[in-house]
């Protein structure tokens, strides 16, 4: 009898399966749980890779590259401020110490496919009559747009190396001819003003060019590709200015009156020029040419240095290597999320916080599943005191109870990812617009499209086992323990 009992254990698969059948009440509690957790964690976490990989992409062809080196400091940047928003309203980016020294070595390194450097600056953009707040990013014309593959030009030309210029997206070029009728042609003047504790500054460059972003992310629209000596110029006033005194009375006039009404009463208040020997031609003279003060073009003050990697290289690892390089110089390398500032960073949180909310999900569905198996083994409290009485063993009865749980969590795994499989289906098929411009740039469009990713489908699927045979563990423990001549009675 013992011998015969022995060579069951390769049959409990088919024990468990009828098993499961006469227990199909609970079985199916257990299963409808763990498929509704499996769908819940592989829809969500679709969602979140679409994000990331959209993200990605959207930054490291157009804007971050793969690496940024940036001066090291208590926080960290993005490439236009501060990630911390609570000082991001008085944080002025810092330059970049020992700029050639670090180029220098940057460039000597296998693994970068290619350079460029980056001054970054915030200004008041006023263009055909429509004043608004822009993102200046000054480039090193030579190769900034080799780079990044993912700007695409759409009218007029690259901003050239030494030029003058700014060149804006083409999303901001229709918001302009959408709120004055006239759209923007290249050549026209694009006056830019930048206020600090000290005062303020004007600059006027031609557009010299409307590009668009193949990918394009949240905020991006308002960036203004431009030259980096402008951008010095605009930013001179806010660095200048960092004494902690405000603005006079009479700068906020200016800076917050309207340019058609710049000769007006507005501007003469102020009383700092003499109307003898003033004429709108010397202020047009001045916009022009005074912002070609020499800001070390040839060297320094960039704010960060952009790096490519070749294919196949780890930034992670890179980043690991070239810190320890470059540490004695005062800058540090980042990743491109890092780079990217908040909404990056805040997919990122949103996932841990999704994920943390599944797992507290995932403790109480173990819970539940736990209370309903010791409710099932109760139930067969003679079938298994039988078993241990006809000889047994403890490794046939837990791999009898712990097949019956797997076979439940294989089904509720695969029906959880189907399910999830069908809702893309049926989500894509209704072609939802996204109106917002964070979430949009997130998904990486304006309509609504999920992917079926595999990898998290695996994923899914190794989480929902794992899920259905962790709420085993206790339950097969207490069967074991049931003693064969107690259950008998019992039963």
């Amino acid at each position: 009898m013992f011998l015969h009992l022995g060579t069951l254990v390769p049959g409990t698969l088919v024990q468990a399966l009828r098993n499961i059948a006469r227990n199909k009440k609970n079985s199916a509690i257990i299963a409808l749980l763990v498929t509704v957790i499996t769908f819940l964690f592989f829809v969500g976490n679709s969602i979140f890779e679409k994000s990331n990989s959209s993200l990605h992409q959207a930054f490291i062809a157009s804007i971050t590259g793969d690496v940024v080196l940036e001066k090291k400091t208590d926080i960290t940047m993005n490439l236009f401020g501060a990630n911390t928003p609570v000082i991001d309203s008085f944080f002025v980016i810092p330059t970049l110490p020992a700029y050639d020294a670090v180029m220098e070595l940057v460039a000597a390194e296998d693994e970068i496919a290619g350079i460029t450097s980056q001054v970054s600056g915030k200004a008041y953009m006023d263009f055909l009559g429509v004043r608004e707040p822009v993102l200046l990013c000054g480039v090193d014309a030579a190769s900034y747009f080799s780079l990044f593959p993912g700007i695409i030009l759409e009218e007029g030309r690259f901003l050239q190396p030494g030029e003058y210029g700014a060149m804006i997206t083409a999303e901001k070029a229709l918001g302009i001819e959408n709120r004055n009728g006239q759209y923007p042609e290249i050549g026209a003047p694009v006056l830019l003003t930048s206020g600090g504790n000290m005062g303020f500054k004007i600059r006027e460059v031609p557009l010299v060019g409307i590009f668009s972003y193949q990918n394009p992310g949240y905020f991006m629209n308002e960036i203004v590709i431009i030259d980096p000596q402008t951008v010095r110029v605009l930013n001179s006033i806010q660095v200048a200015g960092d004494s902690g005194t405000e603005l006079s009375d009479d700068a906020l006039l200016l800076l917050n009156t309207d340019m058609d009404d710049i000769f007006g009463e507005a501007f003469t208040a102020i009383g700092e020029i003499d109307e003898a020997g003033f004429s709108e031609d010397m202020l047009q003279a001045y916009l022009s040419v005074s912002g070609t003060e020499d800001f070390g073009v040839s060297g320094g003050d960039w704010h960060f240095i952009i790096l490519h990697l070749k294919d196949g290289v780890s930034s992670s690892s890179f980043i690991n290597s070239l810190n320890k390089k470059i540490e004695s110089y005062g800058v540090m390398a980042v990743d491109w999320r890092t780079a990217a500032g908040t909404s990056a960073i805040l997919v990122l949180l949103i996932q841990v916080l999704f994920n943390g909310g599944i797992f507290l999900v995932c403790i109480a569905g173990v819970i539940t599943a736990i209370n309903i198996l010791l409710i099932s083994v109760f139930r067969r409290t003679r079938e298994i005191g039988t078993l241990r009485a006809i000889g047994a063993s403890d490794f046939y009865i837990c791999s009898l109870l712990l097949q019956e749980n797997f076979i439940i969590s294989v089904l509720a795994a695969f029906a959880g990812i189907f399910g999830g499989f069908l809702f893309f289906r049926w989500i894509n098929a209704m072609n939802l617009q996204i109106t917002n411009e964070l979430i949009g740039g997130l998904l990486g469009g304006t309509v609504l499209k999920l992917e079926f990713l595999p990898n998290v489908a695996v994923m899914s699927f190794v989480f929902s086992v794992v899920l259905g045979l962790a709420a085993s563990i206790y339950p097969v423990h207490a069967t074991v323990r049931i003693e064969p001549m107690a259950a008998l009675r019992q039963g």
